[in-house]
């Protein structure tokens, strides 16, 4: 048997087998793809308005951890990264508000991302600008594309001092 041969053990009480989708460090896999577990979108749904730095960073905790399923999720998360800061006074505004309501929905309405077929041609759309760069790897299928993962960075300022439209590949 192969895992007697890698020296694995299983404990027959954690094996889930021939099962068409299992849950996994709060994401569902299945033959589909990879998604947010729905348990996870429910505590994110009923997640109640911060209302200190503490409950913030909590509440961003939860969302960073699902921000692959999320575009532009650095973007958005932005007003309530500075609320957490510091030397910053907590207040929470309109603004805040908003970006909640809109973390939380697109959190509640995060696709299905893709597996990596390594026989099939990756498409990467990328973008930069002098204060950030994202991407989004994404493969073909027939006639529709699928996600596999975004990414999204802000540059730091020792960061933004080197140049990002540089187009050398190594393969």
């Amino acid at each position: 048997m192969k895992i007697q041969s890698a020296n694995l053990k299983l404990s027959p009480k954690k094996c889930s087998l021939f099962k068409r989708q299992v849950s996994f460090l709060g994401y569902v896999v299945s033959e589909e793809g990879i998604r947010t577990d729905p348990e996870k979108v429910a505590a994110v749904k009923n997640w109640p308005v911060p209302k200190d730095k503490t409950q913030v960073r909590a509440f961003l905790g939860l969302c960073s951890y699902h921000r692959r399923f999320v575009k532009n999720f650095a973007d958005i998360a932005k007003p309530l990264h500075r609320l957490t800061e510091e030397k910053r006074h907590f207040c929470w505004d309109e603004s805040c508000n908003i970006t909640f309501q809109e973390l939380k929905n697109r959190l509640c309405q995060t696709p299905i991302l893709g597996y990596p077929d390594a026989g099939k041609e990756f498409i990467v759309n990328t973008d930069a600008s002098d204060i950030g760069l994202g991407g989004v790897l994404s493969q073909r299928n027939g006639d529709q594309e699928i996600v596999i993962a975004y990414f999204r960075k802000s540059l730091s300022k020792p960061e933004r001092n080197y140049c990002v439209t540089r187009r050398d590949c190594l393969l």
